[in-house]
C-alpha cells in the first residue's frame, strides 16, 4: 500500500532507474558496511593478529541475512548507527563478535561505503552516457546530408546539416565521457585510518610495526576492488572529493540541458520533435497539444544538478581539522540524489534521442524561405563574372534584401527578394538562373563530411572499445 501522508523525494520513486536506487539504498550501504568488516578481519588475520578462519567464516555466513530489527533496536539505545550494526552483527557471529570493526572508526565502513557506492554509481553513468552517444550518433548519421537553417543569436544563418547539428550534441557527451573516465580512475579507498588519520590504534595493534599499517590499507582495497588507499586524510577523505564527483555530474547537466533547449525549440518550429506516445496527453485544456515534456523534465532535473554542485563545495571549504560532523546531513542528501537525478537525466537522454521524430518538409521550407538571403553572395559573384562592378552590386543586393525583409516582417508575404533581383537589369539574371542557385546542399559546406568524419575518428572508437555496455533501453515514468 503506498504512503500517501508521508514526504517520499520524486528521486526515490519517479524519476531514476531501479539500478542506481539499489546503489544508493540502505541495503546496499549496509550489506557493504559488512564486507569491510570481513576485509579488515580478513586483513588484520593475514598480518598476525589473533583472528581465526571459524570467524571470518561465520562473518561472511551472515554477512547478507542483516537482522534489521536488531539495529534498529540498539540504535534507539545507543545514538549511533554504525555501533548498532555492529552489535547487530555480532548478535549474529557470536564467536566472531569480539573482533568485528577492530581497530577501527565510523568513517572506515562510512566512508569507504559512501567511496564505493560513488565509484559505482559513476560506472552506471558512463554506461548511459556511451548509450546515449550510441543512440545520437546513429541519428547524426541519418541525417547528416539534409540541410536546415542554422542559427547565431537564434537569427537565421548559414545553413548547417540536422546530422551536423547533433555532432554539437555529441561531442558535449563525449567531453563529458573523457572526465568521467579521468574522474573514475582517480577514485581510491578511504582504506583503515582511524580517528585522526594517524593509524595510531592499528600501531597499536601491530606493535609498532609501521609496514603492516601500510598493508593493511592495501589489502583492504584490494580485497574491494580497489588499487589503493589515499596516501594521507584525516578521519574522512576529503570532501574535495565529493565536490569533484558532483561537478562532472553537472557537466552532464549542461550537456543535457543544452541538447534539452535545442529540442525544444526546434519542437516549436515543428522541425524536430521528441517521442510522443500513442495515447499520450500533452495538455489538459489543449487537446491538440504535442508537448516537449521529457525534454522539459530534462532541463529541470538538470537545473537541480547544477544548483547542487554548489553543496559539496561548502562542505569542503568548512570542514575543521582533521574532520567535524556539519557534512553529514547535507552529504546524505546532496551526494545521493545528484546521482539519482543524473541518472534520471541520462535515462531521457536514451529515449529522447532514440525515439526523435524529423520533418523534412518543415525543415526545407523554412530553409528556402531564408536561402534567398544567404545566396546573394554567390548572386553576387556570378553577376560580377557576367561583367557587372562589385561595389555596386554589393549595394543593389543590399537595398534588395531591405526591401524583401520589410515585405516579409511588415507585410506577412514569401521572401520575393529573387524577383527583385531578376527584375533588376543591373544584374543581368533571369528567374530560372537564379532558381538554379537556390540549392541548400551547396550551401551547407562541409556539413556531412565533418559528421562522417566525426563519426568515424571519434565515436566509432569509443563506441567499439565499449560494446559490452550497449544496448541499454530507458523507460520514462510518468
Amino acid at each position: 500500500m503506498t504512503d500517501y501522508q508521508g514526504y517520499t523525494s520524486p528521486l526515490s520513486r519517479r524519476y531514476p532507474s531501479k539500478e542506481m536506487k539499489y546503489i544508493f539504498s540502505p541495503e546496499k550501504k549496509f550489506r557493504t558496511w559488512r564486507r569491510l568488516w570481513i576485509a579488515l578481519a580478513e586483513a588484520e588475520k593475514e598480518l598476525g593478529l589473533d583472528i581465526t578462519q571459524e570467524q571470518i567464516d561465520e562473518l561472511i555466513a551472515n554477512k547478507d541475512d542483516i537482522n534489521y530489527d536488531v539495529a534498529e533496536e540498539r540504535e534507539k539505545i545507543v545514538r549511533h548507527d554504525v555501533m548498532s550494526h555492529v552489535y547487530a552483527y555480532g548478535v549474529q557471529c557470536p564467536s566472531a563478535k569480539g573482533i568485528i570493526h577492530l581497530g577501527a572508526t565510523s568513517c572506515y565502513v562510512g566512508d569507504n561505503t559512501d567511496l564505493i557506492i560513488m565509484h559505482e554509481g559513476l560506472q552506471l553513468i558512463r554506461k548511459k552516457i556511451i548509450n546515449a552517444i550510441s543512440q545520437l550518433s546513429r541519428f547524426a548519421d541519418e541525417y547528416k546530408e539534409l540541410p536546415c537553417l542554422a542559427f547565431t543569436h537564434y537569427q537565421a544563418a548559414q545553413p548547417t546539416s540536422v546530422g551536423k547539428r547533433a555532432t554539437l550534441w555529441l561531442n558535449d557527451l563525449v567531453m563529458d565521457l573523457e572526465d568521467l573516465d579521468y574522474l573514475i580512475g582517480t577514485i581510491k579507498l578511504l582504506g583503515c585510518k582511524g580517528t585522526t588519520g594517524t593509524q595510531a590504534s592499528f600501531m597499536e595493534l601491530f606493535a609498532g610495526d609501521h609496514e603492516k599499517c601500510k598493508a593493511l590499507d592495501k589489502k583492504i582495497a584490494q580485497k574491494m576492488g580497489f588499487e589503493d588507499c589515499y596516501p594521507v586524510s584525516g578521519q574522512t577523505y576529503s570532501r574535495k572529493i565529493d565536490s569533484r564527483i558532483l561537478n562532472v555530474l553537472a557537466g552532464i547537466a549542461q550537456s543535457a540541458h543544452k541538447f534539452s533547449n535545442d529540442i525544444r525549440l526546434l519542437q516549436h518550429m515543428k522541425e524536430v520533435e521528441e517521442p510522443f506516445e500513442k495515447n499520450q496527453i500533452g495538455s489538459s485544456a489543449m487537446a491538440y497539444k504535442r508537448n516537449p515534456m521529457r525534454s522539459e523534465r530534462m532541463a529541470s532535473l538538470a537545473n537541480y544538478v547544477m544548483s547542487d554542485a554548489m553543496n559539496p563545495q561548502l562542505t569542503a571549504a568548512t570542514q575543521w581539522f582533521e574532520r567535524t560532523l556539519d557534512d553529514s546531513a547535507n552529504k546524505r542528501i546532496s551526494v545521493s540524489e545528484a546521482f539519482l537525478a543524473t541518472d534520471s537525466i541520462l535515462e531521457l537522454y536514451i529515449n529522447i534521442s532514440t525515439g526523435l521524430v524529423v520533418y523534412p518538409k518543415v525543415i526545407e521550407a523554412h530553409l528556402m524561405a531564408e536561402l534567398p538571403f544567404m545566396a546573394t553572395e554567390n548572386i553576387l559573384m556570378d553577376a560580377v563574372k557576367a561583367g557587372g562592378d562589385r561595389q555596386e552590386l554589393h549595394e543593389r543586393i543590399r537595398e534588395l534584401s531591405m526591401e524583401a525583409g520589410k515585405t516579409v516582417k511588415e507585410e506577412g508575404k514569401p521572401n520575393d527578394l529573387l524577383d527583385r533581383i531578376a527584375a533588376d537589369p543591373a544584374f543581368n539574371i533571369s528567374k530560372e538562373a537564379l532558381q538554379k542557385v537556390m540549392k541548400p546542399e551547396n550551401y551547407i559546406g562541409r556539413s556531412a563530411q565533418q559528421t562522417s568524419e566525426f563519426l568515424d575518428g571519434v565515436i566509432k572508437p569509443i563506441l567499439s572499445a565499449n560494446r559490452d555496455a550497449l544496448g541499454l533501453e530507458a523507460e520514462i515514468n510518468v
